[in-house]
């Protein structure tokens, strides 16, 4: 027999076999399993025995810790076992290495979901009949469909084969083919699902098919109540009490809820409890009480307790109950004490033969499973250290010992650095994190460890953190490949005299255990003696080998051939920063070479590519211009809100008349006509096309005669011109947003004694300005716009001809445009010969 999970392909012993076979009976049975012997997996395959045998029994699932738990129920998980069945009780359920909930409200979603699916093939099945109705809306009609259409076929194709003999020798394998009602239904099935070779064989098939639609039909019958009951609450507890067949909990859970479950009518018929040594007498009890008796009788059959009362005891912290009342004396272990039955696991297939020596002189016939010596795991070394197993020697760090800074929190810091200091060191051979623990005896000593690894790991990728920092107590039923113990204690033994706490620590580690210890304290210890001397065969001292890495080819057994010995913790911390630094420079180095590999390769790549292909790489990506100026155009023509650069919004016509200046408008409609979209609003006033630029060089000519024609009359006369004349001049300059423009304010200041309007003496000597490069002139002179009313009589209609975007350029305004502009007025100063202020001169 072998596990149903797939990934384990070990046998089980005969006395495994043995043990399953006992729990599957009726009545008690005790399993005694020391560590590494798979407790586990036995009581895994008594609960799938059970479940496929007696399929309307409940199983009741109980455990200590739910640790142990969860790792109970993620093998049940892997089992062929029906999830709708599964639950798992308490708070513990988030610990589950699963995607699945298997509360008892994700129990319920997962159940309603599953009916939708299974409605979804009756309506399948009854399209495949061709029968007419909604028959697939609830779990009612499913079953009246079943009963009056599904069974009736079948049925009359039964009949069929039994009026034609009902036998191998009466019927022809082609009449199982013929007959059958549900070949449409059966379609998308692996074909052909006759074979025609035999009528037995025919006959076997067709009723496989029936059984997979009937248990459509049974799950459906029992999601039926699910609809009935509205209640979130009222479905998990009917889930509880009537559809999961396996229930998980801790004994702390049923101890908190068993008022509410024996109210519910919570019923079960079997209980397995494992880590059973670990619970309290009265937490053993309370789990075999949630059900009340029926009839006077008691409806439990079995109860199947696994344990091993060698190892920890139930934790009792008031030192008068524990000793006087001896309360921490499991109900498992009287039992064992009393002589009742047990059957003993005797194969281990978790450590190495070597680390087996150092625990399995506490129990009568402890040996290794055939996996453990031959395979190749167990049979190489551990890279990087000489042994499997050393007892390494701690002396005083600075004086300093073991330290207790509160009552019973005892700490050792030389201990905490040396460990460190040797977990950094595997890690920089290649010893991967998730495989180490540090495990420690007390809570201090815990404490300090995780704080000196923050320190000197925590930020550096390199090392990272181990998989688990905890006491060995709490570390009972856990293992790891390699496991780094520190018993912290330099003046007495302490609670390590217990050997069961001594069984459990030197039972976790699967290939190598490294203890740090102050030798001389624990040697003595006659209690510790068989474990001590084991260790005491190898040297005191840390014997290490740098040069390897993780993995190695050396066996078991074969010694490095230059070991460094390493005497005390500030030699390690030393050797392993210097350590450090050489790693990483060999790191650099090889990062260096990959990257000049990559870069050789991608220009070898480049330098074989033909020369088309390399002027298509190397070539800009060219838009075409016609295609431009279509996609802008068929952009401005639709209608949308567009929101305006603040700076614009600013100088907006519609803001001139209001008394805030920083009043800001940034939301506008753009009409529809592309023709006053570009009146109005130019979006992106530096793009041109050969059109623009054909009519404003047209434009451009029109103002050299208009401002030709002009410079002789000023000239001549001495008198101002007149409104209508300068209107005019304004107008013919303004007419085009990029020609030259003669400022408005100069025209103004040549009037100013009549006008009444004061010159600018900064405007005095300067050239015809264009009016989008000093938009500040409108701003430092408000009088300009709005001071005497003559001047606002003169030119009233400038500011409304002039385009929105010409009225001001934001200062994010790009070089290029100033220098074109720049560029224009120079032109067009050389056209209309010499400017206004030179010809008045």
């Amino acid at each position: 027999s072998t596990q149903s999970t797939g990934e384990n392909t070990v046998r089980f012993t005969p006395t495994q076999i043995e043990a399953i076979k006992a729990g599957c009976n009726p009545g008690l049975t005790m399993v005694v399993g020391p560590p590494g012997t798979g407790k586990t997996d036995v009581a895994v395959q008594v609960i799938n025995n059970i479940y496929h045998n007696f399929p309307n029994q409940r199983t009741l699932i109980v455990t200590h810790s739910n640790q142990a738990l969860n790792q109970l129920f993620q093998k049940i998980i892997n089992l062929d076992i029906d999830e709708r069945h599964l639950l798992r009780l308490g708070h513990g359920e988030e610990g589950l290495g699963t995607d699945k909930d298997f509360s008892k409200y994700g129990r319920v979603n997962y159940i309603l979901a599953h009916r939708l699916e299974l409605l979804n093939e009756v309506g399948r099945l009854q399209k495949s009949l061709g029968v007419m109705g909604d028959v697939n809306y609830t779990c009612e009609t499913a079953g009246y469909f079943n009963l009056y259409q599904v069974k009736s076929r079948w049925e009359e194709f039964m009949t069929r084969l039994k009026k034609k003999g009902g036998s191998e020798e009466g019927n022809e394998a082609s009449d199982v083919k013929e007959y059958f009602p549900f070949h449409v239904y059966f379609s998308n099935a692996p074909q052909p699902i006759f074979k025609g070779d035999s009528y037995l064989e025919d006959l076997d098939q067709a009723e496989g098919c029936y059984r997979h639609i009937q248990k459509i039909f049974d799950q459906l019958d029992e999601f039926r109540a699910f609809e009935l009951m509205r209640s979130g609450l009222d479905r998990a507890n009917y889930l509880l009490v009537k559809e999961a067949k396996i229930i998980a909990m801790t004994c702390t859970h049923a101890a908190l809820t068993r008022r509410n479950l024996v109210k519910l009518g919570f019923r079960y018929d079997n209980i397995l409890m494992e880590e059973a040594a670990q619970i309290l007498e009265i937490e053993t009890f309370i789990p075999l009480l949630l059900q009340e008796p029926e009839d006077g009788h008691n409806r439990l059959k079995r109860v199947i307790l696994i344990g091993d009362h060698h190892q920890l005891p139930p934790v009792i912290k008031n030192m008068a109950f524990q000793k006087y009342s001896n309360m921490e004396q499991s109900l498992f272990t009287r039992f064992i004490r009393l002589g009742v039955p047990a059957i003993e696991l005797d194969k281990q297939g978790r450590s190495r033969a070597s680390l087996a020596n150092l625990y399995n002189w506490r129990y009568k016939k402890l040996g290794n499973l055939p996996h453990v010596l031959s395979s190749e795991e167990y049979l190489t070394s551990n890279p990087g250290f000489s042994f499997d197993f050393q007892l390494i020697n701690v002396e005083d760090f600075n004086g300093v010992g073991e330290s207790e800074p509160n009552p019973y929190f005892y700490q050792n810091l030389g201990e905490a650095e040396y460990v460190v200091a040797v977990y950094m060191y595997m890690r920089l051979l290649g010893y991967k994190s998730e495989e180490i623990t540090i495990l420690t005896t007390y809570n201090g000593q815990k404490h300090l460890i995780r704080d000196v690894v923050k320190q000197r790991c925590g930020d550096n990728p390199v090392f990272g953190f181990p998989k688990t920092i905890t006491t060995v107590d709490r570390y009972q039923g856990s293992q790891n490949n390699y496991i780094l113990l520190s018993l912290v204690r330099t003046k007495t033994v302490g609670h390590l005299r217990d050997v069961r706490r001594l069984i459990v620590a030197m039972s976790r580690a699967r290939l190598g255990l490294y203890v740090f210890a102050r030798v001389g304290i624990f040697a003595n210890c006659y209690e510790l003696t068989p474990a001590f001397k084991q260790l005491l065969k190898h040297p005191t001292d840390l014997h290490i080998y740098p040069d390897e890495r993780c993995p190695t080819n050396r066996k078991t057994g074969e010694l490095p051939p230059a070991a460094k010995v390493i005497k005390d913790m500030p030699e390690m911390s030393k050797f392993v920063y210097d350590f450090y630094y050489k790693v990483i420079e060999r790191l650099m180095k090889e990062r260096d070479e990959a990257d000049r590999r990559k870069e050789a390769a991608e220009t070898a790549a480049h330098r074989f590519q033909t020369p088309k292909e390399a002027k298509t790489l190397d070539a800009p990506i060219e838009e075409d211009p016609e295609k431009k100026k279509k996609n802008l155009e068929e952009t401005l023509a639709q209608p949308f809100l567009a929101i305006d650069d603040v700076s614009m919004a600013e100088d907006r016509n519609d803001n001139e008349d209001s008394d805030d200046e920083d009043v800001v408008h940034p939301i506008r409609i753009i009409p529809s006509n592309l023709q006053d979209v570009q009146n109005e609003f130019q979006p992106f006033p530096h793009v041109k096309y050969e059109e623009e630029e054909e009519e404003e060089e047209k434009e451009e000519e029109n103002q050299t005669s208009d401002v030709t024609a002009a410079v002789p009359a000023l000239s001549e006369e001495t008198t101002p011109i007149s409104a209508d004349q300068g209107q005019s001049v304004g107008d013919s300059a303004l007419g085009s947003g990029e020609g030259t423009e003669v400022d408005s304010n100069k025209i103004a200041g040549d009037s100013s004694e009549t006008q009444g309007v004061e010159m600018s003496p900064d405007n005095e000597d300067n050239a015809p300005v264009d009016k989008e490069e000093t938009p500040e002139n409108k701003e430092e002179t408000p009088e300009n716009k709005e001071g005497t009313p003559e001047n606002k009589e003169k030119v009233p209609d400038n500011e409304e001809k002039v385009p929105e975007n010409e009225e001001k350029v934001p200062e994010k305004e790009s070089e290029d445009v100033e220098m074109r502009e720049d560029s224009e007025d120079e032109d067009s100063e050389g056209e209309c010969g010499p400017s206004l202020d030179m010809m008045r001169s």
